[in-house]
């Protein structure tokens, strides 16, 4: 994680013509995806931390190595941190012993997304750090904002921050939550100090622009 990086190289340079029609299509239909069954075995442990202790939950999506879910522990002590991320290689990687505060879970985060709305449980603070950009024009609906578990991220609640090194993917997270109905704000990261993740430490130290989306989304 310490070459240098180099920016986002996409062939759209604008934000996406048919962002507004697929937000809008996605606000409009009801998502159930089915539950696959390592996602459900996550779950359970998400479910028994909760039932163990009540305590206020911070969710760290396509959390990687779990370097930033670590960093948000010690940002948000009290609070459950989970971490969630697809690949077993990437969370293997994490370096830090068990913490009382926060546990990663490999699975897929709109799946876990999915069974916290149907359970009724919100996230006091959700974090969404780097994630895949999937920056060709033809990827639309593989970004967040433009993938049918959108609308869950609105029903979970919570202060809400995307952060990425590419400014048109954290203008287009933005318009499609003004979309939504959640007006929120994009900036510039300024001395944000280290940094919560791996990706963030390398795109700062390449010289990269870093961006973020920030709101509260009303419960």
């Amino acid at each position: 994680m310490h070459a240098n990086s180099s920016p986002v190289s996409s062939n759209q340079q604008h934000l996406h013509p048919r962002l507004a029609a697929v937000v809008q299509r996605h606000l409009h239909t009801e998502h159930r995806a089915k539950i696959l069954e390592h996602n459900a075995s996550a779950y359970e442990t998400l479910r028994q931390a909760l039932a163990a202790q009540d305590r206020p939950l911070v969710v760290d999506s396509f959390c990687g190595t779990g370097h930033s879910t670590a960093a948000l522990a010690e940002r948000h002590p009290g609070h459950l941190v989970v971490g969630i991320d697809k690949s077993a290689q990437r969370l293997a990687r994490h370096p830090y012993p068990d913490s009382a505060n926060y546990l990663l879970l490999r699975a897929d985060c709109e799946h876990i997304w999915q069974l916290l709305v149907r359970d009724g449980v919100r996230a006091e603070h959700h974090y969404m750090l780097y994630p895949n950009p999937w920056p060709k024009a033809k990827q639309l609906q593989r970004r967040i904002h433009g993938h049918a578990s959108f609308p869950l991220l609105l029903q979970l609640g919570g202060r809400l921050e995307l952060r990425s090194n590419w400014q048109l993917y954290v203008e287009e997270f933005g318009v499609a939550m003004h979309l939504a109905g959640c007006r929120g704000r994009v900036s510039k990261l300024v001395d944000a100090g280290p940094g919560l993740s791996l990706f963030e430490r390398k795109y700062r130290n390449s010289g990269h622009d870093l961006w973020a989306y920030t709101a509260q989304i009303a419960s």
